[in-house]
């Protein structure tokens, strides 16, 4: 039976990236961020040669984890590549034996990208704001699109705590403006965008959800 060939990163922007889900991580999509002070990436891509050398050719500074499911191959992501690793610290103990940068509320990556912490989906899930293309906000799973596109937060039977999550959307709404959160790149479900690579209107969808009716909201299987 013939291979399918490996599929490359493909540009999300100019200077963003998104790698192939990665089975690995349950399905999990992996961003690369072209910074002058560092490359950034976010969570863990197929860990396999084509990626490996994309990588290696441009380099890597900062490999940020949103949350615990996005966690594969991170030891040998970080001795192939040098990189930073950093995690809300409420979740560092799932990488021992490994350096780690940890945080609790924000944390500066550069002076474009910073890490905010957004409980709920599991205690340390935590996104990344890119303040470039007018404002990404790499969520994780925290946010993910439904079939229509749209962001929402998902509760699933392994929710940490389904009310802090909805709190954590509501803190992103308060934090940012139409003007600061131009899109979403979610870490999962990307297919549902159907090649698009991106949430547009960001902020807009986002302050459309009625965050009341998700509390009543069942877990999905």
């Amino acid at each position: 039976m013939q291979q399918t060939p490996p599929k490359n990163p493909r540009p999300v922007f100019n200077t963003i990236f998104a790698f192939p889900p990665n089975r690995d991580t349950m399905g999990g999509t992996s961003y690369f961020i072209l910074e002058n002070l560092g490359n950034i990436l976010i969570d863990c891509p197929v860990w396999d040669e084509p990626n490996r050398s994309f990588l290696q050719q441009h380099g890597v500074r900062w490999l940020f984890l949103t949350h615990r499911t996005a966690i594969a191959n991170v030891k040998e992501i970080q001795q192939t590549l040098n990189c930073q690793i950093l995690i809300q610290e409420q979740e560092a103990y799932l990488l021992p034996g490994i350096e780690v940068s940890r945080f609790q509320h924000d944390f500066t990556l550069s002076p474009t990208s910073q890490a905010i912490w957004t409980p709920g989906h599991t205690p340390g899930s935590s996104c990344l704001y890119h303040c470039d293309q007018g404002g990404v906000l790499f969520t994780g799973r925290h946010l993910l699109p439904n079939q229509q596109g749209n962001p929402v937060p998902l509760r699933i039977g392994k929710t940490f705590h389904w009310r802090r999550q909805l709190n954590s959307v509501q803190y992103l709404r308060d934090r940012f403006s139409p003007e600061t959160l131009h899109y979403l790149c979610p870490g999962a479900n990307t297919g549902f965008l159907r090649g698009q690579r991106y949430i547009d209107r960001a902020y807009e969808r986002l302050a459309a959800l009625d965050l009341d009716t998700y509390l009543e909201q069942k877990p999905e299987l």
